[in-house]
């Protein structure tokens, strides 16, 4: 998303907007240098912001809230500090089982109580639009709307290599993000094609020290590479010839667009937005959350070489979810917002 509020950034104050940003945490760098920042630090950036305008009087028109949950009393009280219009873009994603009954009466409450703050909803994906829409009520229809998550495809390297067997992850590493699912598919291939491939794991998280001892349990210690963190990742997923992601949930997957723009293609579980992006066969193998059984197969098929995608799978992204269609899309809110 950092690209994102950067190009954002710039064009609006290319149209005369004047924009403050609030983030959560902030600690400067060169990248973000020409952006008017305030962190929050330690506090709640909704209880930041609340204390900053009143304190100092500030007076904004617009409100655009990015990562916050929505129909909270925060929209309420930013209203009354003489904001004139809110938009509120989801980007969460729901857990595979759905809310427990108890969430899921509070959210239709919170909608009644305080969706009439918010004059604008934001999906970024069709999944999330409809999530919107029933967890806090479908009165909310005709004025939620989607706009998909875009990136910079001219920052990526595209795969030029035909190496079937090279595997990448790029994820962040929590149990909801199915890893350990992977660790399990690999462990039951068929020995001589198991150790024909090689899987590296771009991330950092809290669920690593029980993923390493997955791999060690099943001995793929040969196969399976944790690498860390990288900023690089646009250069490096030109090494690889699939993304693997095995996740129980998501919204809309910057990790897909950016393996496709690389020309890599995706295997992943039909959750969240995936299926608005990944056609089975096509641009990628689709396979049920938490089905190791058949992520295996696809693995074994790929390496026997009955499975694979030979199209350039970067195409659909320049034309789709490009960085610059993303911005004015949401730069159209501001515009209709006058």
């Amino acid at each position: 998303m950092d690209r994102f509020y950067l190009a954002y950034d710039t064009r609006a104050k290319e149209l005369g907007y004047e924009i403050d940003w609030y983030f959560a945490g902030y600690e400067g760098f060169d990248f973000f240098s020409g952006l008017t920042i305030f962190s929050a630090n330690q506090q709640s950036v909704e209880q930041f912001f609340l204390d900053k305008v009143n304190k100092e009087n500030l007076k904004y028109d617009v409100m655009v809230t990015h990562f916050l949950a929505l129909c909270t009393s925060f929209f309420k009280k930013a209203k009354a500090s003489g904001i004139r219009y809110s938009v509120g873009v989801d980007h969460n994603p729901r857990p595979l089982e759905g809310f427990p009954l108890s969430k899921i009466i509070k959210n239709k409450i919170k909608g009644i109580l305080y969706s009439r703050y918010i004059d604008h909803f934001v999906g970024v994906s069709e999944y999330s639009r409809n999530h919107i829409l029933e967890d806090y009520g479908f009165f909310l229809g005709l004025k939620t709307s989607v706009i998909y998550n875009g990136i910079d495809t001219s920052v990526f390297v595209k795969r030029s290599h035909e190496d079937k067997t090279k595997f990448v992850v790029s994820s962040h590493l929590r149990e909801s993000k199915g890893i350990q699912d992977l660790i399990q598919a690999v462990s039951i291939m068929e020995v001589s094609l198991k150790n024909q491939i090689q899987i590296d794991v771009y991330g950092e998280g809290p669920y690593e020290t029980e993923l390493l001892a997955m791999i060690k349990m099943h001995h793929l210690e040969g196969i399976i590479h944790f690498k860390g963190g990288s900023s690089q990742l646009n250069e490096l997923l030109a090494n690889y010839r699939y993304l693997l992601q095995p996740t129980y949930m998501e919204c809309f997957s910057l990790s897909i667009l950016e393996s496709l723009a690389a020309n890599v293609a995706v295997i992943t579980t039909p959750v969240g937005g995936n299926l608005e992006i990944i056609e089975n066969g096509k641009n990628g193998f689709v396979f049920e959350a938490k089905d190791y059984k058949a992520l295996a197969g696809i693995l074994e098929n790929i390496v026997l070489g009955t499975l694979k995608i030979d199209t350039d799978v970067s195409l659909q992204i320049e034309t789709d979810f490009s960085l610059e269609k993303m911005v004015e899309e949401h730069i159209g809110l501001l515009v209709n917002s006058e």
